[in-house]
């Protein structure tokens, strides 16, 4: 049999090195080392808060609360009064026409250290008589600005928002303390506690941590430097907590003063609403930044508002149960990177199809985005997306690219020497064996009438060989695309073709051959799932090596036996024969030469065993396999 082996395309065949599997995990792991220690530098931090913004615009509208009323001062407002600041008379006579309508806590947003046109006295009154009042200091400025002169320290709250490096406002600070030891609280705090006061519920410390604000069962964890997606934060300090601001179109009830002087306001309301008074005005510019809201301005709200949605989100923490923006520990943040890290370079070990592949690590991807999106929406989970995205997408794309590139050298490298390999099996089977008997006999009286024919059969065998090499030269037909791997150019059964070599070779011009008599011959049906045409042609080769061997070899040559057949587990191929076997002092005597190592290389690939045995009664070479072979062929493995 001297047809060559059918050469398979380089990414369905192939077997990984031993040190394969370390090939992609000490790089993968490299880049999960680079991406933690970049987190931990604070090299994400930027690309988180943003994606932090971007998923709080995106969580689905809330409904308005409406247990907050904005009362705004307008450009109307201001033009109506042809002043700016608004005068202490007037902003008197706001808070009685609130005050008429029994609002739980009233929050002014403008600053009152100094009087403001006339009127001070009776703002001053007003301040007093009004317990549900609370005014605004600055203590981070420098100056400070104080608060009302009339109020007490329970009845102020400071209005300082920290920025983020970006300038956004993404926390708030419920509490300070100054350098004196004297403790000061937030307007969002003053309000709530005025507010929560009516249902039973006192400001007071945690249970588990005495450096905690709470209402109730509820408590506000403050954050640390190192919170989600901070690294390392030194402004990050007091008492802060993460803003989760409302999402949707309508999040308050909003009025202007005008419309409240002018009582053209339900007084529903007002009635047990905290009402916040501020500028919303763009030419006064009491805006801060913020990318998680929107707003008519993209990027920008009132200050007025951002109090607004600072005291919502600490009321209905405490009455609702709405989530505060919460966040993992650290180990299990950096412990959720290496898994998703991990799966990357698993799918490239795992799955062999590159458009599986590319789909698997598609809705992987979609998968962790869908995980933090929701966890976000339901729980309020901040959970870290994009190093983990990154980790997963240059182990399972990046990585898995270099890999394969490695790979297809590698592969076309192993091409090259099965082709070499694969050539000089065809010769040795073909050419080599009639060379074989030449010089063997070369010795004795061998005549040109007898060596003609063997040269003739020699040359026509290398022409075969040279010709099926070109046909292997050109690009597979579209029937061998068309076929499975198993089946490509190698249609008929195993047991058929492994008999066709056997009638071939014993037609062959042999000495062992012509001695014979008696022969043994039981073709069976064999289990070939999963083999490819590589690893078929491999056993019709075994076996034209083994009946060569034995038509060269074996001399006084009466009987042979052939049999291929399937066990309950197993696959067999065993040719035996009754003659002398190997001569002492001829070449591979005891030992075998290519043939056997050939044939010990096709029970290694198969995952099966092969044995020789010499006796005085002859010579018997087995080949088994288990039914299921080992697989050659990966994407990459």
């Amino acid at each position: 049999m001297k047809r060559l082996n059918k050469i398979q395309p380089h990414w369905r065949r192939g077997q990984p090195s031993g040190n394969a599997p370390w090939r992609q995990v000490l790089p993968g792991s490299i880049v999960i080392g680079l991406v933690v220690a970049a987190r931990l530098l604070g090299l994400f931090q930027g690309l988180e808060l943003k994606m932090l913004d971007t998923l709080l615009r995106w969580r689905p509208a809330e409904a308005t609360d409406e247990r907050i009323l904005i009362v705004g001062v307008t450009e109307t407002d201001i033009q109506r009064l042809g002043t700016y600041p608004v005068p202490d008379s007037v902003l008197a006579n706001l808070l009685f026409a609130l005050d008429a309508h029994n609002p739980r806590a009233i929050g002014i947003d403008i600053y009152r250290d100094l009087a403001v046109g006339e009127g001070y006295a009776t703002l001053a009154a007003a301040l007093e008589t009004m317990p549900q009042v609370i005014g605004i200091e600055k203590i981070f400025n420098e100056p400070p600005i104080p608060p009302p002169p009339v109020l007490p320290a329970e009845r102020v709250g400071f209005v300082d928002l920290p920025l983020d490096d970006d300038g956004f406002v993404r926390r708030i600070i419920l509490g300070a303390e100054e350098p004196s030891g004297d403790s000061k609280a937030s307007l969002a705090i003053r309000l709530a506690e005025t507010y929560l006061a009516e249902e039973g519920l006192t400001l007071k410390k945690g249970l588990h941590d005495s450096s905690t604000m709470g209402f109730g069962k509820t408590e506000f964890a403050p954050i640390n430097p190192n919170t989600g997606g901070y690294a390392n934060d030194a402004e990050v300090e007091d008492q802060e907590i993460l803003l989760n601001p409302r999402s949707g179109p309508n999040l308050f009830r909003q009025v202007s003063m005008g419309e409240v002087l002018d009582g053209t306001v339900d007084p529903a309301w007002i009635e047990d609403a905290i009402v916040l008074i501020g500028v919303t005005s763009l030419s006064i510019k009491d805006l801060v930044s913020s990318a998680a809201v929107v707003s008519e301005n993209p990027g920008l709200i009132y200050g007025v508002e951002i109090q607004a949605h600072a005291t919502s989100q600490l009321v209905n923490a405490v009455v609702e149960g709405r989530p505060l923006l919460r966040t993992w520990p650290d180990g299990v943040e950096y412990l959720w990177m290496v898994l998703w890290g991990g799966l990357g370079m698993v799918l490239i070990r795992r799955v062999r199809s590159p458009s599986w592949y590319l789909l698997l690590m598609g809705l992987a991807g979609l998968g962790l985005f869908g995980v933090s999106y929701g966890l976000l929406v339901v729980g309020g989970w901040w959970i870290p997306l994009v190093p983990t995205l990154v980790v997963f997408t240059v182990n399972g794309l990046v990585i898995s690219g270099f890999y394969l590139y490695d790979q297809t050298l590698r592969s076309r490298i192993e091409e090259r020497q099965r082709v070499i390999e694969q050539t000089y099996n065809a010769i040795h089977n073909g050419p080599l064996q009639t060379l074989s008997l030449l010089l063997r006999d070369s010795g004795e009286t061998l005549g040109w009438p007898e060596a003609l024919p063997k040269l003739t059969e020699m040359d026509q065998d290398l022409r075969d060989i040279y010709e099926e090499l070109l046909k292997q030269a050109q690009a597979p037909t579209e029937e061998e695309h068309r076929l499975p791997q198993s089946a490509a150019g190698f249609a008929a059964p195993l047991d058929e073709k492994l008999y066709d070599v056997y009638a071939k070779t014993l037609q062959r011009d042999f000495p062992g051959f012509k001695s014979l008599g008696p022969k043994i011959v039981s073709f069976e049906h064999l289990n070939a799932d999963g083999l490819s045409s590589d690893q078929q042609q491999a056993l019709c080769r075994f076996l034209e090596e083994a009946l060569c061997n034995v038509g060269k070899h074996a001399a006084n040559l009466t009987c042979l036996t052939v049999m291929c057949l399937a066990t309950d587990d197993e696959n067999v191929i065993q040719v035996k024969d009754n003659g002398q076997g190997f001569i002492e002092g001829q070449p591979n005597a005891g030992s075998g030469g290519h043939g056997t190592r050939q044939a010990k290389q096709i029970a290694q690939r198969l995952g099966g065993s092969f044995q020789r045995l010499s006796t005085p009664e002859g010579t018997c070479c087995e080949l088994r396999w288990p039914h299921k072979p080992r697989q050659q062929w990966f994407w990459p493995r």
